[in-house]
C-alpha cells in the first residue's frame, strides 16, 4: 500500500511528488500517456524535438522565485538554462509597428518611455504598480502569525485596491495611448483572456514573472521533467505510465473518503490519500463521479470555465532563419486592433474563416536552444487560440482518426502556414515537415478538459480566493496543478508544493530546503562566449554527425 498516490504527471504532480517522497511518504504517480511531464513532455519528430507547453520560463536569475523553487526542490544542478534575447525577449508586432520588450524592469521602462514620451510618466507609474500588486500577491501565503495578520492591510495595499478590477479597467486608468495599451497587454496570451476578461491581478503576476526576461531550458521541456523524475526516484517514488485512471475509489455514505484508484485495465491501487493533478472537472466528473459530491460542488463544476485551447503548428525548416529576422526571443503578432474584439473574433469556432490568423504566437526553439540546432536545420512552434467548439464533431473520436477530422486538419494547417509566411517570408519553400496539434491531440496526450491549455479560465471569479483549493471535500482527496495556485510551469510547480505542504502540516517554505551545493546554470541564447567546453562539444557533436549524415 502507497501512502499517496498522484494521478497526472504536470509539474504540479510532479513537484508534490518530490516533496513527499524527500518526506519519507511511499509515493506513486500515475500518467495516462507514455511519457511522463504533461504540458511540459517533450517529443520528437525526425529527430527533432518539441515541447508544446514550456516556451519560456521566468525569475531564473540568482535568488528570484523560480530559481529557489529548483533549488529548493534539490533538482537545479540537472538544470541549465539559455537568457533569451535580453534587448528583446518579447517581440510586440502589432500592425506595422516593431516594439521590443527588454528583460530588465528598468530597460523596459526606459524603451517604452523612448517609443512613447507623451506617456513616461505613465508607464513608470503603471509598471510600478503592476510590480507592486504581483509582489503583494507573493506575500501573502509567505504570511503567518500574528503581527504578519494584523498587519496585511498595510503591506497589500496596492492589491485591496485594484484586484477587484479587469486589466482593461485598470490599464485604460493609468495608459491612454492604444497602441501602448496592446503592447502592454500583449502578454495577455500567457493566460488567454482579453483585457476586458482578465483580472488585473493575474495579469501583474505573469507580467512581473517575465520583468527579469525570458529564459529556455537546454533540452526543452523534457530536461525539467528528467530532472523532476530522477528526484523522485532517488526519495524511493515510482512513476508509472500508461495508466490510465478510471475511478478514484471513495468509501463511506456520509464521510466520503478516497481510499485508492482503478484503473482502465481493471487493477485497484490503495494509498492513504490521492491526489489529482487532472482538471478539476476530469477528477471530480470523470473519477470521483457525481453521486459522491455534494450539491455545492456539482454546481460549481457546472458553472467552472476552462480556457482557451490552441493549435500549434510544429515545423522542421531548412533556412537560415537569423536572415530571416528571427531571434531567441518570442514573436507575439496581432493586428493594430481593438484587444477585445481580436479575442472575440478569435473564439469564433468557425476557424476556416478568414485567410490567415490573426493572432499568433512565434518561438524558434533552435535559437532558444543553441545546444539543439544541428547547423541546418531548425524547429519553429507556431501557436494561435481558438475555441474548441471548432472541434466538436470529432470528440468522440477514437484514437483512429476520420478522414473528415484528417481533411479538416489539413484545412488549418494550410491557414496556418499562410499566417506564418508573413511573419518568415518564404519559409513555405523551405518547410522540410509540418505538423499540427489540435484540442483533439491536446486532449489525448494531457488529458485536459476540451483541449485547454491553462486549466480553468483565469477569470476574476476563478484566481486566487475563488480558485479551486488543494484540500478537496472529500477526506485524503486532494487536487494541485494549473487549476489550483496558479498556471505555468512555476506556477504549476509550486501548487505542488503548497499541496503537499498542507498534506505534511507545514510552510511551503520548509519544503524547499536552501542548499548551497544546488545551482541553476544560466548561459546567454545569443552569445556563446561563456559556454563551457562540454556545452561547444555537444554543439559540436552534434553538428558533426549531420554532416556525416549528409555525406553518407
Amino acid at each position: 500500500m502507497f501512502d499517496t498516490i498522484i494521478i497526472g504527471s504536470g509539474a504540479g504532480g510532479l513537484s508534490t511528488a518530490i516533496c513527499l517522497a524527500r518526506a519519507g511518504q511511499k509515493v506513486l504517480v500515475l500518467e495516462q500517456h507514455y511519457v511522463p511531464g504533461g504540458w511540459c513532455h517533450s517529443f520528437y519528430i525526425k529527430g527533432h524535438r518539441f515541447t508544446p507547453g514550456v516556451h519560456y520560463i521566468g525569475l531564473l536569475d540568482k535568488g528570484e522565485s523560480t530559481h529557489e523553487l529548483y533549488e529548493g526542490l534539490g533538482i537545479a544542478n540537472e538544470l541549465v538554462f539559455f537568457k533569451m534575447n535580453t534587448k528583446a525577449y518579447e517581440h510586440c508586432w502589432i500592425g506595422n509597428e516593431r516594439i521590443n520588450l527588454p528583460a530588465n524592469f528598468e530597460e523596459l521602462k526606459l524603451s517604452l518611455s523612448e517609443r512613447f514620451p507623451a506617456e513616461k510618466k505613465n508607464i513608470a507609474t503603471y509598471l510600478k504598480t503592476v510590480k507592486d500588486v504581483s509582489r503583494e500577491l507573493q506575500l501573502i501565503p509567505k504570511m503567518s502569525g500574528f503581527w504578519d495578520n494584523i498587519t496585511i492591510p498595510f503591506r497589500t495595499r496596492h492589491l485591496g485596491k485594484y484586484g477587484l478590477f479587469s486589466l482593461k479597467k485598470v490599464i485604460g486608468w493609468h495608459i491612454k495611448d492604444p497602441l501602448l495599451q496592446k503592447v502592454l497587454n500583449v502578454q495577455c496570451g500567457d493566460h488567454g483572456l482579453a483585457p476586458q476578461k482578465a483580472s488585473f491581478p493575474l495579469h501583474c503576476a505573469v507580467m512581473d514573472h517575465y520583468f527579469s526576461g525570458g529564459f529556455y531550458p537546454m533540452g526543452g521541456g523534457g530536461a525539467i521533467v528528467k530532472a523532476m523524475t530522477n528526484c523522485i526516484k532517488k526519495y524511493g517514488g515510482e512513476i508509472r505510465t500508461q495508466q490510465t485512471v478510471k475511478q478514484i475509489l471513495i468509501e463511506g455514505e456520509k464521510n466520503k473518503k478516497a481510499i485508492g484508484v482503478e484503473l482502465e485495465n481493471g487493477e485497484k491501487i490503495y494509498a492513504k490519500r490521492i491526489i489529482s493533478n487532472a482538471d478539476p472537472s476530469k477528477t471530480y466528473m470523470d473519477m470521483v463521479g457525481a453521486e459522491n459530491l455534494s450539491t455545492k460542488l456539482l454546481h460549481r463544476l457546472h458553472e467552472t470555465k476552462y480556457s482557451c485551447t490552441s493549435l500549434m503548428l510544429f515545423l522542421i525548416v531548412d533556412m537560415d532563419v537569423r536572415k530571416a529576422g528571427l531571434d531567441s526571443g518570442n514573436i507575439w503578432v496581432m493586428p493594430d486592433r481593438d484587444t477585445d474584439e481580436l479575442y472575440h473574433e478569435m473564439m469564433n469556432p468557425d476557424v476556416l474563416t478568414g485567410e490567415d490568423f490573426a493572432g499568433l504566437f512565434v518561438s524558434c526553439t533552435t535559437l532558444k536552444d543553441p545546444s539543439s540546432f544541428d547547423g541546418r536545420y531548425h524547429t519553429i512552434e507556431v501557436i494561435t487560440y481558438i475555441n474548441h467548439e471548432a472541434f466538436t464533431n470529432f470528440k468522440n473520436e477514437g484514437e483512429k482518426r476520420s478522414k473528415e477530422y484528417l481533411k479538416f486538419k489539413e484545412l488549418l494547417t494550410e491557414k496556418m502556414v499562410k499566417s506564418i509566411e508573413k511573419v518568415i517570408p518564404g519559409v513555405r519553400n523551405k518547410i522540410v515537415h509540418k505538423e499540427l496539434g489540435t484540442p483533439i491531440t491536446n486532449d489525448f496526450f494531457i488529458n485536459s478538459t476540451n483541449g485547454c491549455v491553462y486549466g480553468t479560465e483565469k477569470s476574476f471569479r476563478q484566481t486566487g480566493p475563488f480558485s479551486f483549493k488543494a484540500k478537496s471535500e472529500i477526506e485524503n482527496l486532494y487536487l494541485c496543478g494549473a487549476s489550483i495556485l496558479s498556471h505555468g510551469v512555476a506556477g504549476a510547480s509550486y501548487s505542488g508544493v503548497q499541496t503537499a505542504a498542507i498534506i505534511l502540516n507545514c510552510k511551503q517554505k520548509d519544503l524547499l530546503k536552501f542548499d548551497d551545493t544546488q545551482h541553476v546554470r544560466v548561459y546567454d541564447a545569443e552569445n556563446d562566449v561563456d559556454y563551457p567546453d562540454w556545452m561547444l562539444n555537444k554543439i559540436k557533436t552534434k553538428r558533426n554527425r549531420l554532416i556525416v549524415k549528409t555525406n553518407k
